[in-house]
């Protein structure tokens, strides 16, 4: 008979994603993950088969609670102006980096390493990044300075935004100067103010 598995599958998952953080796809070593899970190596190959499927449920771990979390903050109907919800949005990451928080986004970080040559890394990717711009999209449509432009133009202005939030949780991770965030927010809040006007 076989011994009951001794963790919970969800907690794992969240000590992964700390030590992929931490070191990245790539140069999260075996004994890294070991250490960091506190799993043997029989119990992570058992449960999780190998480290690419391990990451594969870490991205999508990471895009239900970060991702959810954003998107539930730009579609938050009890704030009527979408540029508000923006704001919002890039005001609390400006407000982690000022508490000291330079783990910067898990995604983020991995859309410039090197795993995004595997395709299925890949994708999980894209389907998180998506998740944001879809959320920045709909956040332009309940904007009465955004909403009655064609559908590509307000497409577009969500692709900078996305940009601009890719870049600062980057930035957030390069622990550069929290001045150069600030400035940044301040950009798209006039970026926000001048498209559409």
């Amino acid at each position: 008979m076989a011994r009951p598995r001794e963790f919970k599958t969800d907690d794992a998952i969240k000590k992964a994603a700390n030590v992929f953080w931490e070191k990245g796809y790539l140069e999260a070593s075996l004994p890294d993950l070991l250490d960091g899970m506190g799993l043997t190596r029989g119990s992570l190959y058992k449960a999780f088969k190998d480290k690419k499927t391990l990451f594969l449920l870490v991205l999508a771990h990471y895009e239900e609670e970060a991702v959810g979390a954003a998107k539930a903050c730009l579609t938050d109907s009890s704030v009527p102006d979408g540029r508000d919800r923006i704001l919002s949005l890039f005001a609390a990451l400006c407000a982690a980096v000022a508490a000291g928080d330079t783990r910067g986004c898990l995604l983020c970080s991995a859309a410039a390493g090197y795993e995004m040559s595997d395709p299925d890394i890949a994708a999980a990717v894209e389907k998180g990044m998506s998740g944001i711009r879809e959320g920045l999209e709909a956040a332009l449509n309940d904007s009465p300075l955004h909403a009655e432009m064609p559908d590509v133009e307000r497409r577009a202005i969500a692709n900078v935004l996305l940009t601009q939030y890719i870049g600062l949780r980057v930035l957030a991770r390069s622990r550069m100067p929290l001045g150069i965030v600030e400035q940044s927010v301040d950009s798209i809040r006039r970026l926000l103010e001048m498209d559409g006007a």
